[in-house]
């Protein structure tokens, strides 16, 4: 098989290392897709799991990166076929699955949704993980009826981190 280069973070022995390896190319697994990353976020957990400052990771070594666009290259499943553009995003990525910091990535099929027309894949990776909660915390506002008259509404993700201010009474709180 073909190998590909991904960022692995390590520890044994309570020693922390991370770099970028060759990893041998594996083909997919019933129910998987073999995807070629395009684009990857920098979020802060990403930065602590590379630099050993928390335990973010549950098993070691893993690649790094919570959230990959991509291009199919393999299909174990019916929903996709090679050269569909997918984002993979939370699960397991960088906890206890290899994450997006690699060429290659394997993930189970749920994982990936296919990328929304009029987005590119740089788009949904300049957004990332955290802009996409920042999304879904406005989307469930709207859901539970949240309107302009009660006040203003704060959320912000750029630290790759979401945080919510809502209504006149400043409530604060980590999504």
């Amino acid at each position: 098989m073909t190998s590909y280069k991904a960022f692995r973070i390590h520890r044994d022995n309570a020693q922390h290392s991370a770099g970028i390896e060759e990893l041998e190319l594996q083909a997919p697994d019933e129910g998987e897709l073999l995807i070629r990353v395009k684009y990857s976020s920098i979020n802060y957990k990403d930065a602590l799991a590379g630099t050993g400052k928390a335990q973010i990771l549950r098993h070691y070594p893993l690649t790094g990166g919570i959230d990959a666009c991509a291009e199919v290259t393999e299909s174990n499943d019916r929903r996709f076929k090679p050269g569909d553009s997918v984002i993979v995003t939370g699960h397991e990525l960088s906890a206890t699955a290899d994450g997006g910091y690699a060429e290659y990535l394997r993930v189970p099929a749920d994982w990936a949704i296919p990328l929304p027309d009029g987005l590119t894949a740089a788009q949904s990776m300049a957004l990332g993980t955290a802009g996409f909660t920042a999304a879904l915390a406005l989307y469930r506002m709207e859901i539970n009826g949240q309107r302009p008259d009660m006040g203003p509404i704060l959320i912000t993700g750029a630290t790759g981190g979401c945080w919510l201010f809502c209504g006149k009474h400043l409530r604060w709180g980590r999504i």
